[in-house]
């Protein structure tokens, strides 16, 4: 499993899934109704603008006062006998996590599924330093097994067709019957729950993610649907938190605005089945928990968004919803982005984190549609920031040479009104000489969009045209 970041591949990738038949079928498939879930969920809310609204705000406050929430949530953490750790970068943070491992002599990790630990590489390093990663999320323990990284930040495995989990079932558990009946969804999960429940109990270490983390209380919080994370961090010795900088808010009600816009947008649910709250380790009250609790806070270049015209996006729950209703992700999967986090959301996270040289191509991987910043319950402007991104990319001269001459050229035609109409009637003149029954099948220099879509043709004169006042001084009259 790899977590080198290929997003200079991504058309190469996007062509190569737009051509996989099995995968388009999949993705089809997982996400059909994804978008009609959320409608009801939030449409069945009155409030549910308001508090996306209430969402944001509080999420732009606390950002602008980052480091106090962040140091009032350390000391809160430290008073309830946890103990934080602050990792700079992704290579900090694993030797953080790698460290204390080796402190309780730890052969194995359990762990709930954790974006951040995909983005430092965890699985990896702690696999080469002797130590087993066990991923407990279903989702995540059928990519582990396919040695693939995850394709959706909610759903991991939703490119995996159910015979290639079967499959991958048959391949990793040799201990088994190989002629076991494995038919039916519900012996797949019973065979990975009987796998994975031994797990817990072998241990040392639980690692999970967080949702949030709440300065108020020294609490984080996970949501998930299996259960899995609650086991993975109360019955190992040590329970590890690893989230970045951002993840913090100020109080426990500001907590539960955010977990009532989570579900609805993510699944499409009221509230995941499970959302612990968790804070330092077992009190001799206690009946059970870990012996240790800590926390790897993790900033891997988010400070240095913080100020930006790239701030808004620290304000990113993780729910996937921009991914849900983009037809570009939608077309080409997770993979297709290169990295740890896919969509218009990993568009512009992913090179405030790793440098426009590496993720230049992903905000171009947009039609600017608007779906992802009218669904996204922190209204976060996607669109607008893919933008920046692309600026960027042209003044450092990153963009391909073609597309930097073909801007040039349609500059200089912009600046000239008379050359731009006319070369505007032109093209809509030869677009309906090219067209049939309404749409260009074939379009030259575009068959990247004609290969796999109808171009529709222009069905009368260019909109100047149109809008040119008649005689009488009327708009929109000529036609």
């Amino acid at each position: 499993m790899t977590h080198q970041p290929t997003t200079p591949q991504f058309k190469a990738n996007s062509r190569a899934a737009i051509a996989d038949g099995g995968l388009q079928e999949q993705m089809t498939k997982a996400l059909g109704n994804s978008m009609a879930k959320r409608a009801y969920a939030s449409g069945a809310l009155p409030e549910f603008d308001q508090l996306r609204d209430a969402a944001r705000d509080l999420k732009n406050h606390t950002l602008a006062h980052l480091d106090l929430y962040l140091e009032a949530y350390e000391s809160k953490v430290q008073a309830d006998g946890g103990q934080v750790h602050w990792a700079e970068t992704a290579e900090d943070a694993r030797e953080i996590i790698l460290n204390i491992c080796r402190s309780v002599d730890a052969t194995s990790v359990n762990k709930g599924k954790s974006m951040i630990s995909e983005e430092i590489g965890l699985n990896d390093f702690l696999e080469e330093k002797g130590i087993a990663p066990v991923e407990t999320d279903l989702g995540e323990y059928i990519i582990q097994l396919r040695k693939e990284t995850p394709s959706h930040i909610i759903g991991p495995a939703i490119h995996v067709t159910v015979p290639q989990v079967r499959e991958a079932f048959r391949t990793h558990h040799p201990h088994l019957p190989i002629d076991r009946d494995l038919e039916g969804l519900d012996k797949l999960l019973l065979e990975a729950r009987a796998e994975l429940r031994a797990k817990y109990f072998e241990a040392e270490v639980g690692i999970t993610g967080a949702n949030m983390l709440i300065a108020e209380t020294g609490q984080s919080v996970i949501v998930t649907n299996e259960g899995n994370g609650d086991l993975s961090q109360s019955l190992p010795k040590v329970h590890i938190v690893i989230a970045s900088i951002e993840k913090v808010v100020p109080t426990l009600e500001d907590a539960s605005t955010v977990l009532r816009v989570l579900g609805r947008s993510a699944t499409g649910q009221e509230m995941s089945v499970y959302t612990t709250f968790s804070a330092g380790p077992r009190r001799e009250e206690d009946p059970d928990g870990p012996e240790e609790y800590h926390v790897v806070l993790l900033d891997n270049g988010r400070s240095a968004m913080v100020g930006t015209e790239f701030q808004e996006m620290l304000r990113c729950i993780r729910c996937g919803a921009c991914m849900n209703h983009c037809p570009v992700y939608r077309s080409v999967g997770g993979h297709a982005y290169g990295w740890v986090y896919p969509g218009p959301m990993g568009a512009v996270l992913t090179p405030s984190l790793i440098g426009l040289k590496q993720g230049g191509q992903l905000p171009n991987a947009s039609t600017f549609c608007g779906r992802c910043e009218e669904v996204c319950p922190m209204r976060i402007p996607l669109p607008k920031m893919m933008r920046h991104w692309r600026e960027r990319e042209f003044e450092r001269q990153l963009t391909p040479a073609g597309t930097r001459r073909g801007l040039r050229f349609w500059a200089s035609a912009a600046a000239r009104p008379g050359v731009y109409r006319a070369g505007a009637r032109l093209a809509a003149w030869g677009l309906r000489l090219l067209s049939s029954g309404g749409r260009v099948k074939r379009l030259p220099l575009a068959g990247a969009w004609t290969d796999v879509r109808d171009f529709p043709a222009p069905e009368g004169g260019t909109f100047m045209d149109r809008y040119r006042p008649d005689a009488d001084g009327k708009r929109g009259a000529k036609r």
